[in-house]
């Protein structure tokens, strides 16, 4: 198994050395608590996914590594316990629990789980450390009305929705009102009060409207001088977070806009902005802003992008970079219940939606910007390749292809030519391996190929493909695809009849590498498509008569 933001192996040398280094496994653990929680297998190491054949440990080790782990860090739940492989040999898995209160070293140090590193915080991220930790008991907090003085019409719609949803399994739609109520932290368990979050989905107007920041949306349209044009508000509490992401859609018309791409018997309407895009964001605002902390949710409508703010900043360990992969739930619960209602998609995916939705229709992917107190996504409306539309629809009928492989073959469609470089940096990715179930199946498939080799490796679609879509995207001759300089070729022959290389190379574009060319022209002799006259440096070409 590999090193990630939930999982570390180590030597047990590290354990059972003359002088262990028990402030560097404090580190780890509070790395861990302060992040998701985690496990570091003590035994296993790094270039291993099991442990070494006959190795034995001492039953004492777990007990001394516990109470190490205890004097040397503050708020920090871990268990270790003996472990025996399938071939027989042991090891210490080390089970650390995700903290409720910020985790520290006994000295005082604070570090945060991102990736496969314990990295140490300081300043402003301790602050914000802690007030992360205060956001997963809002959405908990006990209110003063019973479940029974909810809305009648909106528990029974949202009851009837959940025992509705296919998200949502046999066993959980069987319970009793009040344990499906209890199961969503809709209600406190042992009462039958209200949480904030029941009050947010079946609450009344009123009891709403006296929650500390219910939330509140505003729609603002801009036209291109960046004036206001329109204003849509959802400020009076009288609709819950699922009633305001119907009604934002359902009300603003700039959504159902569209374009229509055609291409003989291809046809395709592509949205302005795609249903699901708009429901993921705004629910994303609504689900992952900070409760505990004032400030409306903007939806700019610009006449080229939209820009979704909500306040607060992303979640200690979530940057606009690595958003796509890192998941850190703000408000667990709540993104729980929104995945049941098929509001958005299951946490660590939604971005994953987006980039294959925006990458379909030509798209730009989505963007993000982190302010001091706020956090912008940005949707730009323009089409950006229409031709990669065609490439993603022509290598669907060829192989079913994941979600991966779809954002990965969209974004090099949309470069044309993209090295394994700029596809990690894009995607945020830690090197070639994690970048492999993205691309391979696409090599494998011949849907792409490479060029160049090692640093130098370029991948692109595969020349059939582009033909079969018609791709008239901005190459330039450097990297001009081979099926176009056979074009080229063809179209040169039928106006010059008969021609030597050299004439053909400097008319259709010196600036097409001499071999590319001469590569070409051998396949279409080959192919009995062009024929040669003459010998040697006296060779001239022409078109086969059929």
């Amino acid at each position: 198994m590999k090193e990630n933001s939930l999982y570390d192996k180590k030597s047990i040398r590290e354990l059972t050395c003359k002088n262990p280094d028990w402030n560097e496994i404090a580190k780890d653990c509070v790395a861990f608590s302060n992040a998701q929680g985690g496990t570091i297998d003590y035994g296993i190491e790094n270039d291993s996914d099991e442990p070494p054949l006959g190795q034995v440990i001492d039953e004492n080790l777990p007990i001394i590594l516990m109470n190490k782990i205890n004097s040397k860090t503050t708020n920090v739940t871990a268990f270790a316990e003996i472990v025996t492989h399938k071939n027989d040999a042991q090891y210490i898995s080390l089970q650390i629990s995700r903290g409720q209160a910020a985790a520290s070293t006994s000295s005082g140090k604070y570090f945060l789980r991102i990736a496969d590193n314990s990295v140490p915080l300081i300043g402003n991220d301790i602050a914000r450390l802690s007030a992360e930790k205060g956001y997963f008991s809002w959405e908990e907090q006990v209110t003063k009305w019973s479940w029974k003085e909810a809305d009648p019409v909106k528990l029974e719609s949202l009851l009837y929705k959940l025992r509705l949803s296919e998200r949502v399994s046999p066993f959980i739609k069987q319970k009793e009102t009040k344990e499906l109520l209890d199961y969503y932290f809709l209600t406190e368990e042992e009462s039958d009060k209200m949480t904030n979050l029941g009050v947010l989905f079946i609450g009344t107007q009123s009891q709403r409207g006296r929650l500390m920041n219910s939330p509140v949306v505003q729609c603002i349209k801009y036209d291109a001088n960046g004036e206001k044009v329109q204003k849509y508000l959802w400020d009076d509490f009288s609709k819950t977070p699922e009633e305001i992401i119907e009604d934002i859609w359902e009300r603003v018309p700039d959504w159902k806009e569209t374009n229509e791409i055609s291409d003989g018997l291809f046809r395709k309407e592509i949205p302005a902005y795609d249903k699901d895009v708009i429901r993921e964001l705004v629910c994303n605002a609504l689900v992952h802003r900070p409760y505990t902390i004032s400030g409306d949710v903007f939806i700019d409508i610009h006449p080229n992008r939209i820009e979704v703010k909500n306040p607060g900043t992303l979640p200690l360990g979530v940057t606009p970079e690595n958003i796509l992969h890192k998941t850190v739930k703000r408000n667990e619960h709540f993104a729980n219940l929104c995945y049941a209602l098929r509001l958005m998609e299951r946490e660590g995916s939604g971005y994953d939606k987006m980039y294959e939705i925006q990458l379909t229709n030509g798209k730009q992917i989505p963007w993000v910007l982190e302010g001091e107190d706020f956090v912008t996504a940005i949707i730009e409306r323009r089409i950006i390749s229409k031709e990669s539309i065609k490439v993603i629809r022509e290598a669907l009928q060829i192989a079913d292809l994941k979600q991966k492989q779809i954002i990965c073959l969209g974004l090099i469609a949309q470069h044309e030519s993209i090295s394994a470089t700029n596809l990690i940096n894009i995607l945020d990715l830690e090197d070639r391996d994690e970048l492999s179930p993205w691309l391979n199946p696409l090599l494998e498939y011949g849907i792409v190929h490479s060029i160049g080799s090692h640093r130098a490796k370029e991948y692109r679609v595969n020349s059939p493909i582009l033909k079969q879509s018609d791709y008239k995207g901005k190459t330039s001759l450097k990297r001009i695809e081979d099926y176009r300089i056979k074009e080229l070729i063809i179209e040169d022959l039928k106006i010059y009849s008969c021609a030597p290389l050299k004439d053909i190379h400097q008319r259709i574009g010196k600036e097409i590498p001499y071999k590319k060319i001469l590569a070409q022209m051998k396949s279409l002799v080959n192919d009995n498509i062009i024929k040669e006259i003459g010998h040697n440096r006296w060779v001239k070409y022409l078109l086969v008569q059929k």
